[in-house]
């Protein structure tokens, strides 16, 4: 037992060593994180990973009391390769072995601590000595660099201020020790509230901003100047120290430029540099549609659905979105319009600043019929408060095609209704007629020929009532014949009572002898014709007596023997063979009804009746001249900037002093030159802090005079020269000859 113990306890010696490997790796790499970054969070949370994973590596729980044993046997040679007999029990062991088991029991007990385990201990030191020298090294970097970067306190960026008397006040002025900027950003943009010793600022719209400054004495006011309308006064903590001085909230609406002017106790003035607040405006929100073209238009048996994509990006989150979508219904003054707002196929995160939304719109589940058009555009919105930014996207059509509809045509000057209700007859003809050939092997042959046989019947009627329209007196659009005698047709064929037979012989000759009829007849009316039936309009002749213009006469007699086709199949029974034809005849109709426009009479000025009692009278008694007087108001935008010009140059030049007017003009210069700056700030700021040092009542030296002067030269803008009157140099002798012209 005890020889087991013994080798037990150098295993554990032995893990534990190698466990310590695994710390020391995590010692030095916590070490150099923490120093480096000068967070000890950072440097202990990667003491925590590399020391897990250095023991993931080394793998300690690995080493057993058996490899322990061979490596005892391998380093110790009084053990005689027999400490595994230790770990044997000594029950099953012979007498012999039992011998040897207390013999290296003996030996192990004073010898084992000798044995070293073997580790990497010096290597695991070593590397955690090298990472914490790093450590130390970019530690002490880093803060050589803070102790650079950081100004002291006669370096920081402070307000420097101007006494605004040109007496050189006897004592120490107050001196700012501290200033801070206060950025409160709208709560929609997400932006945590930070604040800046550096008094210009750069911030979105709506942002609330305070400011805070500290004097080393008391002062009696303090003021920001250029902020808005009115200056804005700080107030004096009551509850801190009384020098400092705060401002009450103000939300900057425009970007410009401002000072700071104090009062000290005796009630000298001071007043600071310009500094800059830029608002920057929150954008509106952009919206890109894609995979759907601007217009789209379906057939009826089409699947009547829009699939589209849209894309949204805003700058600081978008709120809601919707689809506006429009439906049309009827045409004229029958129109009808439906609006709907429909939601996108998934749902917009609010505020995500990018979003990607699908739509399927099924224009059925919209009651979308033939003809109808749907007009829709995507709207979104941002977060911006109180009034959110919207933008729509462009807007996109589609319609349901309608073949036939009704149309209004005009004929001269008169409006006529041409295209009746029965128009769109045709259209559903040509339905039923798809719809029969669909069933022909679903029903019974006599029914397929007797709905055939109807069909036929319809459009015949339809093509009898745009005979109507072509003037035709007969039923079937065809001049009246003669009765043919019934041994000419068959009475076996059932469409005999209802075909117009080209092939009967009769046919031909009630034709011929008709003509030969008419023929002397036609000669001598021919003969007696009168000069002026040229120009008449016979209704008693059917190719004149129609409703249309001459250019749609024969569209209409094309469609009319179209249906007559159609109608000649359909009563055989063969709709296959007359679809063609009825697909011609509404593609006519259609034309027909396209080719209506309508015009409008020119209307031009007409002028009041001449009375001719006055005319060529020469009477101009109550005819007066014409005098307009107007004053030309050219007043230049930059007007007290030129004016400026002229005052310094001409102080340049004399050598005197800046008046008090002089003072209120380079103040006005200087508003006029602000709106510049903010353009380019970096081009006129120079100039315009000069410029409000010339405002105030001290000498300036001739430097500065001079570099205002160039400066406003700059920043006007180039003006177009004026028209003036030349006067052309004329010699001694030809002004004389003009002279004695006007004395003649």
């Amino acid at each position: 037992m005890e020889g087991t113990k013994l080798i037990q306890q150098f295993t554990k010696r032995w893990q534990s060593l190698r466990a310590l490997e695994a710390v020391l790796y995590g010692i030095g790499a916590g070490i150099c994180v923490g120093l480096t970054t000068q967070n000890i969070v950072w440097g202990m949370l990667l003491f925590c990973v590399v020391a897990v994973v250095a023991l993931v590596i080394i793998r300690p729980w690995q080493l057993s009391n058996e490899k322990s044993s061979r490596y005892i046997d391998d380093h110790l040679n009084t053990a005689e390769y027999s400490s595994s007999l230790l770990l044997t029990p000594a029950v099953g062991l012979s007498g012999l072995a039992q011998l040897q088991r207390e013999k290296i029991t003996t030996r192990l007990a004073s010898e084992i601590k000798h044995v070293k385990p073997q580790t990497k201990l010096k290597k695991a030191i070593l590397a955690a000595a090298v990472l914490a020298l790093i450590g130390v090294l970019m530690s002490v970097f880093y803060t050589m660099g803070i102790a650079s970067n950081t100004p002291n306190a006669a370096e920081e960026p402070l307000i420097v201020f101007q006494a605004t008397d040109s007496v050189v006040p006897a004592y120490e002025p107050p001196v700012v020790l501290h200033q801070k900027v206060m950025i409160a950003y709208p709560a929609y943009t997400q932006m945590a509230t930070n604040s800046s010793s550096d008094l210009n600022v750069k911030v979105v719209e709506g942002t609330r901003l305070s400011w805070k400054l500290g004097f080393n004495q008391p002062v009696r006011e303090v003021r920001l100047e250029g902020l808005g309308e009115k200056d804005v006064i700080m107030t004096s903590q009551k509850n801190g120290n009384p020098n400092e001085y705060v401002t009450q909230s103000m939300i900057p609406q425009a970007s410009g430029y401002y000072n700071v002017r104090f009062t000290d106790s005796l009630g000298a003035q001071y007043v600071s540099d310009l500094y800059s607040v830029e608002v920057v405006k929150d954008k509106a929100p952009t919206i890109e549609i894609k995979d759907i073209p601007q217009f789209t238009s379906f057939d009826f048996d089409d699947d009547k659905v829009l699939n589209f994509t849209a894309e949204m990006v805003d700058d600081f989150g978008l709120k809601t979105t919707f689809i506006i979508a429009t439906v049309s219904k009827g045409a004229g003054e029958s129109v009808k319009f439906r609006e709907e707002k429909l939601a996108f196929d998934q749902k917009l995160v609010q505020g995500s600043k990018k979003a990607r939304l699908s739509k399927n719109i099924r224009l059925d589940e919209l009651k979308m019929e033939l003809g109808d058009e749907l007009y829709f555009y995507v709207e979104v919105q941002d977060q911006k408060t109180p009034i959110p930014n919207s933008t729509r996207s462009e807007t996109f059509f589609a319609v349901i095609k309608d073949t036939v509809s009704d149309g209004f045509g005009v004929e001269g000057t008169m409006g006529a209704d041409l295209m009746p209700d029965y128009f769109r007859s045709q259209r559903q003809l040509i339905i039923d007629t798809e719809k029969l050939i669909s069933e022909r092997n679903q029903i019974p042959l006599q029914e397929f020929k007797s709905r055939s046989n109807e069909l036929g019947f319809d459009q015949k009627a339809l093509r009898l009532k745009y005979g109507k329209f072509m003037g035709d007196e007969a039923d079937s659009g065809i001049a009246v014949t003669p009765d043919i005698e019934e041994t000419d047709f068959d009475p076996d064929d059932p469409t005999a009572n209802y075909r117009h037979d080209h092939d009967s012989e009769n046919e031909h000759n009630l034709v011929e002898e008709h003509h030969d009829e008419h023929e002397h007849e036609g000669e001598e009316d021919e003969e007696d014709k009168s000069g002026f039936e040229a120009y008449m309009h016979d209704h008693d002749n059917p190719e004149e007596s129609t409703l249309f213009t001459a250019s749609l006469k024969g569209k209409l007699k094309n469609a009319m023997a179209q249906m007559w086709d159609a109608e000649l199949y359909l009563r055989l029974a063969e709709p296959e063979k007359s679809l063609p034809y009825q697909y011609k005849a509404l593609k006519l109709i259609q034309e027909i009804k396209n080719s209506a426009r309508i015009y409008v009479h020119r209307i031009g000025f007409d002028p009041p009746p001449i009375k001719e009692e006055k005319r060529l009278s020469g009477d101009l008694d109550e005819i007066d001249n014409f005098y307009k007087q107007q004053d030309m108001n050219d007043k230049s935008m930059y007007a007290a900037m030129q004016e400026s010009v002229t005052i310094l140059e001409k102080r340049l030049t004399e050598g005197s002093r800046i008046t008090a007017k002089d003072r209120v003009v380079f103040a006005q210069a200087g508003k006029e030159l602000a709106a510049l700056a903010i353009e380019e700030p970096s081009k006129h700021l120079k100039t315009l802090q000069e410029l409000s040092w010339l405002t105030e009542e001290k000498p300036q030296p001739i430097v500065v005079l001079e570099s205002v002067r160039q400066g406003l030269l700059q920043a006007l803008p180039d003006v177009d020269a004026n028209p003036v009157v030349r006067h052309q140099y004329r010699g001694a002798l030809e002004k004389a000859f003009i002279q004695e012209l006007k004395s003649q």
